[in-house]
């Protein structure tokens, strides 16, 4: 064998070794190499697919209009960690991580490309499994606050009781309305939102009690509403805090006698309908300064949930980042690998008025700027980016290490430093809580959960 034939042969041991697949194409796109990690990933054996053009034997989601390989042909510039998919020869579809180069002569001269992929079939298993241990419905979450929300929505659903729900603008009130009506004994009947802060009185009287012919100019016909179209499931009286004095009596009606009169009716109609009713605001506040009827607040406040704002949950930002690029992956049909840990840490570390509707915002216009690969800082929205120029190094986001020791901190300050509790919320053994702990230099809280002084 020649010194040729031998560096050749080291050549195919060294990358039938690697768990990556990788292949070689010339400057026709004709593959030649293909190692064996590449022959398990695709279900293609080395010598079906020697000679044939790459989009043969791959038929990737992107060979048509943003083959990474081609781009990196065309500009020059590697592409590192795109994701696509790939249809196996068993006709599977495989999720994958691609990374490409230009193959150049001893003279630099470009003979061809090279293209490495990984396959993500158990990281995308591992992510969606994961997702499912923390979604309720459409809710994800993680955080103390959200998974005792999750443990007593049952109980909840299955009752008739009349539910308000509190929160910030953003928060997903609509989403665990109807978590309570699809759980419930009602859920083959239907799902009704209104939002009482859209319209006027007489607008917002129609839509809720419907309306007879003539009882008003342009009523020709009779018109059932809102509460008649939800008989027998679930009406969700969204923004209830800003219904006028007058539409507050109506309502305390239809709580204290279950019926509601048309207008321009004169006969009342019994309805079977469970009221779910939801605001931004403090609705005790407003009734001890006279906004609100204290009799009405009483009547929709039978059970109480009250939803905590994104900065109080901020352990479930990577659940959601995640669950937001899956979703806009989808909608968009592109394929990005998720942000960056720059990004990760700026979104980490934002304080979120507008909560998780802002969240998806921002990752939504992330999307809109990143063109493949990850998210990265200058994806983000200005306000998210960091500043830059002499004395706002204050500006940048934080590390890895410091988003960490933020979040155990954090965690350590509500659990009262009990760290037993703060472990089992941090989902870390005990032991590796407290070499963190060290390590990193936490200050614990003055009391902890024992009561306990530190000083």
């Amino acid at each position: 064998m020649s010194p040729f034939e031998d560096l050749r042969q080291l050549e195919v041991t060294i990358l039938d070794s690697i768990n990556e697949g990788v292949f070689t194409v010339d400057r026709g796109w004709r593959i030649t190499g293909f190692n064996k990690a590449a022959e398990r990933i695709t279900g293609v054996s080395r010598e079906s697919a020697i000679g044939n053009r790459c989009c043969d034997v791959f038929h990737a989601n992107i060979c048509e209009t943003q083959c990474a390989l081609r781009r990196t042909m065309t500009t020059g510039q590697p592409i590192v960690n795109a994701t696509a998919h790939i249809v196996s020869q068993e006709g599977q579809r495989v999720p994958i991580r691609i990374s490409t180069a230009l193959l150049k002569d001893s003279q630099g001269a470009v003979i061809g490309g090279v293209e490495t992929f990984q396959d993500l079939t158990q990281v995308e298993q591992l992510q969606k499994e994961l997702r499912a241990r923390y979604t309720f419905e459409d809710i994800i979450g993680r955080s103390p606050a959200m998974m005792r929300l999750f443990e007593i929505l049952p109980q909840i659903a299955a009752s008739s009781s009349t539910v308000l729900i509190e929160g910030p603008s953003g928060t997903g009130k609509e989403l665990f309305a109807r978590a309570i009506h699809n759980l419930s004994p009602r859920k083959r009947r239907r799902f009704v939102a209104v939002n009482c802060a859209a319209l006027p009185d007489t607008l917002l009287e129609s839509e809720l009690f419907g309306h007879k012919a003539g009882a008003f100019t342009d009523a020709k016909r009779d018109k059932p509403g809102r509460f008649a179209l939800a008989e027998g499931g679930t009406i969700l009286l969204d923004e209830i805090g800003d219904i006028s004095p007058a539409m507050q009596v109506r309502l305390l009606r239809v709580l204290q006698e279950r019926v509601i009169e048309p207008l321009g009716g004169v006969q009342t109609i019994p309805v079977d309908v469970r009221i779910l009713a939801a605001t931004n605001k403090d609705l005790a506040e407003l009734v001890h300064i006279g906004k609100f009827r204290e009799d009405l607040y009483y009547r929709i406040r039978v059970i109480h949930l009250k939803l905590p704002g994104l900065r109080q949950r901020r352990e479930d930002i990577p659940l959601l980042v995640d669950h937001l690029v899956t979703k806009f992956n989808r909608l968009q049909g592109k394929a990005i690998a998720g942000v960056s840990e720059e990004v990760m840490a700026r979104l980490m570390e934002h304080a979120y008025p507008g909560n998780v509707r802002e969240l998806e915002n921002i990752i939504e216009q992330a999307f809109v700027l990143c063109r493949g690969g990850r998210v990265e800082l200058d994806h983000l929205p200005p306000e998210l980016r960091p500043a830059t120029g002499a004395g706002r190094d204050e500006s940048r986001p934080m590390s890895l290490e410091t988003m960490e020791k933020f979040l155990i901190a954090e965690t350590l300050r509500r659990r009262k430093g009990n760290r037993k509790q703060a472990a089992k919320d941090l989902g870390i053994d005990t032991s590796t809580l407290y070499r963190k702990i060290r390590s990193m230099k936490i200050e614990l809280p003055v009391v902890d959960g024992r009561g306990r002084v530190h000083g």
